[in-house]
């Protein structure tokens, strides 16, 4: 019996038609190639920028400084802007990527859960896209928003070199071939995936 102070909470079970995956964890090697991949099909122009801007000046002038300069300064940006993409998974904010989950996905939300008690929810606002590839589902997180980054020059800087952020879904995780269906079928219901 309810004591007068106290609500009632109902027990919220698992939905019908949610799908329990084995554990599962992301290996640091292989999110960095998924994300530096990504990141270098869309922003390979960036490497230009320098090498252009310093080789303009051995075009009026030849000189082969210009040209090392120009091809030095190049490859230490590819350097940094991948140790960028790398250091994801050396901060303490992206360990949760990293760890060995087993995951819940129904109509509300994704549960990532370490064990019965701890885990983390994703709902479906949050991801952006969707991925199916031969093997397994890429989840591609939304990138932080304007009003989440800070102002002025900064704020510019974390959103032109944000790091993708994804999560990974092998088919060997799932039960059963009915779950992958299952997930093809809630991926097209979001728009996440193309028909």
């Amino acid at each position: 019996m309810q004591q007068p102070n106290q609500r009632f909470r109902p027990q919220q079970g698992a939905a019908p038609n949610t799908i329990r995956t084995k554990k599962y964890q992301l290996e640091k090697n292989m999110f960095t190639g998924i994300a530096l991949g990504k990141v270098w099909r869309k922003d390979w122009w960036m490497a230009l920028i320098p090498l252009v801007l310093l080789l303009l000046p051995a075009v009026f002038s030849f000189s082969w400084w210009w040209v090392v300069s120009a091809v030095l300064v190049t490859l230490i940006f590819v350097l940094l802007r991948s140790a960028q993409v790398m250091g994801v998974t050396q901060v303490e904010q992206g360990s949760p990527l990293f760890e060995r989950l087993s995951y819940e996905i129904d109509q509300r939300q994704i549960l990532m859960k370490r064990n019965e008690r701890e885990g983390m929810a994703l709902s479906w606002d949050m991801i952006q896209k969707a991925d199916r590839r031969k093997d397994s589902y890429l989840l591609w997180l939304k990138p932080a928003t304007d009003a989440q980054l800070p102002r002025g020059w900064k704020g510019w800087l974390a959103k032109t070199f944000q790091a993708p952020i994804f999560v990974l879904l092998p088919f060997r995780i799932f039960n059963s071939p009915n779950d992958i269906k299952l997930m093809d079928s809630l991926l097209r219901r979001k728009n996440l995936i193309a028909e």
